[in-house]
């Protein structure tokens, strides 16, 4: 079984019909994975550098405040006390790695329900091919216009190292992102609105995500 899909050429022109393999776009998973694996990319992009500092190091306190007995003051031994202003944090946040790894099969089944639910939800569209003779980002939103493209968009070109004139030219616009194929993850598929791929790119993620 397969999908069909129209191609577009970059004036918005249907040109040729696009046979989809419904077994990575046309796939139906648990949209729990989907949820697992976004919080996994968020996790493994923490910085994780939020750093206390214990009693221990604090500058001061090694001077016991006052005497023991005799002042009528609660006793202490210490400036560096959590209890005082100024003092150390207990059980504060230290340097970490937050990172984890989710089985790359789930990661995989996650993905194609990504690329499904795009299909599925009419917010997928391909294109024969993505060039600029320059680089222009008037051109590329008038390229956006001519695709019938609204809100967030999700480029993925079969180019390794992407065209300079196409990335230059969206580079300055904050609701599209341009990825390779090696780059696609369900994170960016799910936070953009549409999603565009090229004809080879359609071709690049069958063959590397198909079970």
């Amino acid at each position: 079984m397969s999908v069909i899909v129209q191609a577009l050429d970059t004036n918005g022109v249907k040109t040729t019909d696009v046979t989809l393999d419904e077994m990575v776009f046309g796939a139906v998973g648990p949209s729990h994975l989907m949820h697992d694996v976004v919080r996994m990319q968020l996790a493994n992009r923490r910085q994780g550098t939020a750093s206390t500092r214990r009693r221990s190091e604090v500058r001061g306190g090694g001077k016991k405040p006052w005497k023991q007995k005799g002042t009528g003051r609660a006793r202490s031994g210490t400036r560096r006390s959590p209890l005082w202003r100024g003092g150390g944090t207990v059980f504060g946040p230290q340097p970490r790695s937050y990172a984890y790894e989710i089985p790359r099969q789930v990661r995989a089944s996650a993905l194609r329900t990504a690329l499904s639910e795009k299909v599925r939800a009419g917010q997928f569209v391909v294109v024969d091919g993505l060039s600029l003779a320059e680089p222009s980002t008037k051109a590329f939103k008038a390229l956006l216009t001519r695709l019938g493209v609204q809100g967030r968009a999700l480029f993925v070109t079969d180019q390794v190292h992407q065209d300079d004139a196409v990335s230059m030219s969206c580079r300055n616009l904050p609701d599209v992102t341009l990825v390779p194929t090696a780059g696609l993850n369900v994170y960016d598929i799910l936070r953009h609105d549409t999603l565009i791929m090229t004809k080879g790119a359609v071709s690049a993620v069958e063959e590397a995500w198909k079970p």
